[in-house]
């Protein structure tokens, strides 16, 4: 998946009385956590989801965290120069684990090319992933501004494969000519989601854990990717854009000849697992992308900045699977994305630019979810 680089509490006293109902204890218990939280630099005060949170990087750019399907260990991608790369590769790393600046946790791509979206599959042995490496062993070209409009390349080197842990590379899984990226694995494990450009246009498609039985998911004009399946696997929510007009539809296609896409004006949308019952979910304007199916199947978390006049902040909001109760989740400043639940429902890793120093660093943390 490509990512965006823009610019993410009373006290009680204790009764006399010795027959105080549970509530009584529940609700201390409860005061201790709050105040806890209000202690944690971290945490803003209007964060009530978040129990806890922990920063586990510290450095580089480090995005698009996945757990295990034990949820033991995390699969990110980093560009952090202090572990020897240069663009984006895939490191491991446990999810009681906090990383050094400058010890670099296990690589498990190549170290080739440029890396995207890599997933667990359900064995927690083996890893998919996107990367560009066939095309060249050098990081590929950063494209600038397009007409001053921020843009995502669409490397058409991208083909998906399979690693295990150590980094060695299993299989392939796609091997048609164009952009082939953004996999992630069904809860289920039995089917990836994925985009291409193998029709002419960015579509998903999805296929069996061992790359057979592709078939095409969407079909209309527009960039269609960020995919992820329901926990039950049965439905799909995605960011796309959808160009309308005629100006709007040339633009985009000018800008795919030449492998970009334009991230700025996208919406969610949420189909079942075969594409069908597609329809859009958010109407908000701006950039709505990075979603996630919220533990109960019923609500989508994702990143946002409809509410900003000038790109940013892009802060994590919550939408029921109907289109209502929208919610906002965190409270920074600047960049919030790529938000995660475990499979166990525990907890949530996100990419963050809170605690950074002012820099443009962005790092990976994990937070205690409460709903």
């Amino acid at each position: 998946m490509k990512k965006l680089a823009l610019i993410l509490v009373v006290l009680l006293s204790f009764s006399s009385c010795k027959n105080e109902p549970p509530k009584s204890t529940e609700t201390f218990e409860s005061a201790q956590k709050d105040s806890a939280k209000v202690k944690n630099p971290l945490i803003y005060p209007e964060e009530r989801n978040f129990k806890s949170l922990r920063q586990v990087t510290f450095g580089g750019d480090n995005a698009e965290a996945y757990w295990s399907f034990d949820d033991k260990q995390l699969v990110f991608q980093s560009n952090h120069s202090k572990w020897g790369v240069s663009c984006d590769q895939m490191f491991l790393m446990n999810a009681d684990e906090t990383l050094s600046d400058s010890i670099a946790p296990p690589m498990v791509s190549t170290g080739m090319g440029r890396t995207t979206c890599s997933y667990f599959l359900p064995d927690n042995k083996h890893i998919i992933y996107a990367s560009t490496h066939l095309g060249g062993e050098k990081c590929p070209e950063v494209p600038a501004k397009e007409n001053g409009k921020y843009i995502w390349p669409i490397y058409e080197s991208y083909d998906i494969f399979v690693a295990d842990l150590e980094g060695n590379i299993i299989s392939q899984l796609t091997d048609e000519t164009g952009y082939d990226a953004e996999p992630t694995v069904s809860p289920k494990g039995d089917k990836i989601v994925f985009t291409s450009t193998r029709s002419g246009d960015l579509e998903l498609y999805t296929m069996n854990i061992d790359g057979t039985d592709v078939k095409q998911i969407t079909n209309e004009l527009g960039y269609d990717g960020g995919a992820f399946f329901s926990p039950d696997g049965t439905k799909l929510i995605f960011r796309a854009s959808r160009p309308k007009t005629e100006k709007e539809k040339t633009e985009y296609k000018e800008l795919l000849a030449k492998g970009l896409v334009e991230p700025s004006d996208m919406e969610l949308f949420i189909c079942n697992a075969d594409g069908s019952d597609l329809r859009q979910l958010t109407f908000l304007g701006n950039a709505n992308w990075s979603p996630f199916f919220h533990p109960s199947g019923e609500k989508i978390l994702f990143s946002s900045n409809f509410e900003s006049e000038i790109g940013f902040p892009f802060n994590l909001y919550m939408i029921d699977t109907d289109g209502k109760n929208l919610r906002r989740v965190t409270h920074g400043k600047t960049f919030e994305a790529f938000p995660v639940f475990s499979n166990d429902g525990k907890h949530l890793v996100f990419s963050s630019n809170r605690n950074n120093g002012g820099t443009r660093d962005t790092n990976l943390f994990i937070a205690e979810w409460q709903d």
